[in-house]
């Protein structure tokens, strides 16, 4: 009796055994959870690369914009008028070449105004060379040399949501004080051989800024629609009109 009975411990011990090893291997997945131990190995793993990935991209895009914004600053131009009437308008251009060849948005420099250009850290003589109405450019040359410029982007390789930034001239409430630089961040949102458009939100007072991609290469100049929204000329329209 006693070895029946050692014989049946023994039987069960082994059925349980056989069970565990069942259940853990095949019916687990379909009935129980998996411990959180496992859980954690399984869904955190991955989720903490992917962010790991995200913020190092997210680092470097940001350094890179950071030292093209130091190299294009050179190129920025003030743009400061007194219409007729009185109103006083405030905006920037672009450094084309290094002998002083400017370009600014037509509607900043209207006949019969006042104007006054800051380039290189210096307020300048200069001359309108000529205005294109339709599509709002104007070409000024300002009495200065040493000028530094930037190169085009070709915008035939340019794509929706390309990082871009914009560098502009604000002026100071008082006279005296030299004007200083702007800066704003955002991407291109549409594309078009007349306009490109941003998800950057600006005042009037960025208007003629320059717009550049990642490298620093001129992507248009900025204009703002009446929403505030900031849109950009073309480099291929300003190209054209400036005869490069």
């Amino acid at each position: 009796m006693a070895a029946k009975n050692f014989i049946q411990i023994i039987a069960l011990f082994v059925i349980g055994m056989a069970g565990g090893i069942f259940a853990d291997k095949i019916l687990w997945p379909y009935f129980v959870e998996r411990p959180l131990f496992h859980q954690y190995q399984l869904e955190q793993s991955p989720t903490y690369i992917t962010q790991n990935q995200n913020l190092t991209m997210y680092v470097q895009e940001n350094t890179a914009i950071r030292e093209s914004v130091q190299d294009v600053l050179p190129a920025i131009a003030g743009v400061k008028t007194k219409t007729a009437s009185g109103e006083i308008l405030e905006g920037s251009g672009l450094v084309l070449t290094s002998d002083g060849l400017i370009v600014t948005l037509a509607t900043l420099v209207p006949r019969g105004s006042e104007f006054s250009f800051f380039v290189d850290d210096e307020w300048v003589s200069f001359q309108i060379l000529r205005r294109d109405i339709e599509n709002n450019l104007a070409l000024v040359k300002v009495e200065k040399n040493g000028l530094k410029s930037r190169g085009f982007m070709d915008m035939a390789k340019i794509k929706l949501a390309e990082p871009v930034f914009l560098v502009g001239t604000d002026f100071p409430a008082v006279a005296t004080t030299s004007p200083q630089n702007i800066v704003n961040v955002g991407i291109l949102t549409a594309l078009d051989e007349e306009l490109l458009k941003t998800n950057i939100f600006e005042n009037q007072q960025v208007a003629g800024s320059p717009l550049f991609d990642i490298e620093g290469r001129v992507v248009g100049l900025s204009a703002l629609g009446q929403d505030g929204r900031v849109w950009a000329i073309p480099a291929d329209t300003i190209r054209t009109f400036a005869g490069f």
